[in-house]
């Protein structure tokens, strides 16, 4: 059973019970006080009525009526007739001689009912009838009946009860289907929803939205703008989701790449190694010298290439605790003696450009929150960076300062960038064009400067030409601090 059909059973029925209670109430009211009126105008009556009793030597005991009250009750249309116990005589009403009712009289003291009840006669319809014993002496000799002809009352409230009933059921039926109408209006935003989520799950398009049908502030406006807040942020779990699948794929690809080449160095270079060993006949027919420069050769290849291993898996590390969400230990750092420690240690780097240093006086009195072996680890690949690419010129490094932030300064000349490569640059295991099989690398250095950069609510510049060298500034915010928060070098 759908929503809106329960919807409107409840009501219905909540209805019928309402309608119930109250027809009930009417009818109960009518009925008292049009009966009340009829029992008021027989009481008023009976206080009026007198009986006299006689004694007749034959007969004993008599019970007539006075001929005033007989005369009273035909003018007010009552009926009474009494019935005497001692010789069971019935007195009757002078008015009520013209009329052939069929209403029983007791025939002994416990058959008397005092109050009054509605009766029936078969011929002339329904009568209110009043029933009281008749005592002498604390004894009970008789009984007295006064009846009123009450069929035009009992028609009305027939009628009454009919229409009551008839209007109940007309309007029960019109309300279920005036509701059930109501309810699928009301209800058929939420199939707009339904029909719409529907279109979402078999269609993979997490980009559509609900239209909001009505006004905001009720419930299914409310309902329609969370599932839309809620298929937003789906939407955006499932882009960064794919995004990391799809990095995730593209970073096997490319270290499957990276790692085949020096694995098949290595293994060539082994499988040459021991076919010397194996193969006497061949080995001696090479001169002592021939032999050992091939040996030289095959172990310095297998060096470098484990090296590069090496360095691959030191930097794959360092980007699998970035992308776990490890924070770096922070503390305030003075940046000039960071960076002069960098420069010492970066004349000894193998390079074919020179090493300058120089316009590292803004620094005096700068500190920055960062962690120091992060931020040389961000230095020595910018400049390991320009001494790979600059064959011959300079790497220059430098500092400038502006505003509230410093800025690291990293010049070559080298072979530069295309204007166009600069935005990949910081991808990992992106290697620009020209420089893919001539200068080795693993293309994850830049990877983690960025990451570290990052790491310290800095940015970076890029400035590049072909031929003409790059220039890399790293920009890290200054921060105050006291001399007790300052880590010595």
């Amino acid at each position: 059973m759908s929503i809106r059909l329960r919807l409107t059973v409840w009501y219905s029925t909540l209805l019928a019970f309402t309608l119930f209670f109250f027809c009930i109430s009417i009818y109960t009211f009518v009925d008292y006080n049009l009966y009340n009126d009829v029992k008021a105008h027989i009481n008023k009556s009976l206080a009026k009525l007198k009986i006299q009793p006689t004694i007749n030597f034959e007969k004993g005991l008599n019970l007539d009526l006075s001929a005033s009250s007989g005369a009273s009750l035909s003018e007010e249309e009552l009926f009474v007739q009494i019935i005497n116990f001692t010789n069971g005589e019935r007195t009757i009403s002078n008015n009520l001689e013209f009329f052939e009712l069929n209403i029983p009289l007791p025939q002994k003291p416990n058959d008397i009912v005092e109050g009054y009840r509605k009766v029936s006669d078969p011929n002339n319809g329904e009568f209110l009838l009043y029933e009281q014993s008749i005592d002498i002496r604390n004894q009970t000799v008789g009984a007295i009946q006064v009846f009123s002809y009450t069929g035009r009352e009992a028609k009305f409230t027939h009628e009454l009860r009919s229409i009551l009933v008839v209007s109940s059921l007309v309007t029960i039926v019109v309300a279920f289907s005036l509701g059930l109408f109501l309810a699928q209006k009301s209800l058929r935003p939420i199939e707009n929803i339904i029909r719409a989520t529907n279109r979402i799950q078999t269609g993979n398009d997490l980009s559509v939205r609900i239209p909001r049908v009505g006004p905001p502030e009720d419930e299914i406006g409310q309902l329609t703008e969370t599932i839309n807040r809620m298929l937003g942020r789906m939407e955006t779990f499932y882009n960064e989701l794919d995004e990391a699948y799809r990095h995730q794929r593209r970073f096997v690809s490319d270290v499957s790449h990276e790692l085949r080449t020096p694995l098949t160095t290595i293994r060539g270079n082994v499988d040459l190694l021991q076919k010397m060993n194996t193969n006497v006949d061949k080995a001696l027919a090479l001169s002592e010298a021939e032999r050992d420069q091939m040996m030289t050769e095959a172990l310095k290849d297998i060096s470098d290439e484990s090296r590069r291993m090496s360095q691959l898996i030191n930097d794959m590390l360092s980007l699998a605790r970035a992308d776990a969400g490890q924070k770096m230990e922070m503390s305030v750092i003075e940046v000039k003696p960071l960076v002069e420690e960098v420069a010492r240690r970066a004349q000894f780097l193998p390079r074919k450009a020179e090493w300058h240093l120089q316009d590292i006086e803004v620094l005096d009195g700068a500190y920055v929150r960062g962690n120091r072996d992060y931020l040389q680890q961000m230095l020595f690949i910018f400049i390991e960076n320009a001494f790979k690419y600059t064959s011959e010129g300079e790497v220059v490094l430098s500092a400038v300062r502006q505003d509230d932030q410093i800025g690291l300064r990293i010049r070559d000349s080298g072979i530069g960038m295309n204007q166009k490569e600069v935005p990949y640059i910081f991808e990992r295991f992106y290697r620009a064009d020209v420089s893919r099989g001539v200068t080795q690398g693993t293309g994850l250095g830049l990877a983690i400067a960025k990451w570290i950069i990052d790491e310290h609510a800095g940015s970076v510049e890029v400035l590049t030409k072909p031929g003409k060298g790059t220039t890399f500034i790293v920009w890290l915010p200054l921060t105050v601090v006291d001399e007790g928060d300052i880590v010595p070098l």
